[in-house]
């Protein structure tokens, strides 16, 4: 991709670039690119072809500024057909995130059969006008192709999001990387409403029972639901073959809630 990556490598640093700013301090990280980043050191120490990430939970309890990022790792199974990886977010030495990953080893779907929701079925990507606004993917940290509803709106929401630049400078995108750092989109698209976005996310479990095809990941809401300032949202996941997994968040009402967020 020839955008701007959201981090630069220093030896085993990664440094923030301005692409990686987050919507509610222009000084602190966006979430999908933590989510994003500790995806990729997961993946690159201790993924194997034979293996799918099928579950991936990151916690993220301090917002991060734009220091250089350390990203440390910890097998804490590696059996022959599970691994399950534990990994921390260090910003200025200082812990603002972790996650737990668990990789399954691909086998054999058993015989007979099981009931599946039925595939989404709606417009390709290259068959929806791309958007004109420059606004659209909070200027350029990704690009998107609406189907139903949209930020601000109170009723079903699909759309096709795609990325635009790479997370880590000279890593083209892998497809779990892609649908990591995408995973995030699952909080603003789930719990906007009509007054504004008043939740940020403080977690994201992404699961996986297959790695998407190609560059676009569909999302659907299927759940939002608070009470007392705490929410819950859920985005099914799709790429233009059919269903890839889910995203789910946990939320707290913010104190300044983002009364205009940005169009997706």
């Amino acid at each position: 991709m020839t955008n701007q990556p959201f981090f630069a490598r220093d030896r085993d640093a990664y440094i923030p670039t301005d692409a990686a700013r987050g919507p509610w301090d222009p000084n602190s990280l966006h979430g999908r690119v933590i989510i994003g980043l500790l995806a990729f050191a997961i993946e690159q120490r201790h993924g194997a072809d034979d293996f799918v990430p099928a579950r991936l939970t990151v916690d993220m309890f301090r917002l991060p500024n734009l220091a250089p990022i350390e990203v440390t790792t910890r097998l804490v199974r590696d059996g022959l057909r599970i691994k399950v990886v534990e990994a921390d977010f260090l910003s200025g030495g200082v812990s603002m995130a972790r996650a737990s990953c668990q990789l399954l080893r691909k086998t054999e779907n058993p015989q007979g059969r099981v009931w599946s929701p039925p595939n989404w079925a709606v417009p390709a990507p290259a068959e929806i006008p791309a958007p004109i606004d420059p606004r659209l993917g909070m200027n350029g940290k990704w690009t998107t192709r609406a189907i139903t509803g949209a930020m601000g709106t109170v009723g079903p929401r699909r759309l096709w999001m795609s990325e635009v630049r790479d997370l880590v400078e000279g890593a083209p995108l892998t497809p779990f990387v892609r649908v990591a750092v995408a995973a995030d989109f699952a909080s603003p698209f789930a719990n906007a409403g009509d007054q504004g976005l008043g939740y940020i996310n403080s977690d994201v479990t992404l699961y996986l029972h297959r790695l998407p095809a190609k560059e676009w990941i569909g999302f659907e809401v299927v759940n939002h639901h608070a009470t007392d300032g705490i929410a819950i949202g859920e985005c099914l996941l799709y790429d233009q073959r059919g269903a890839i997994g889910t995203s789910t968040v946990a939320a707290l009402a913010q104190r300044k809630p983002m009364a205009q967020p940005p169009p997706p």
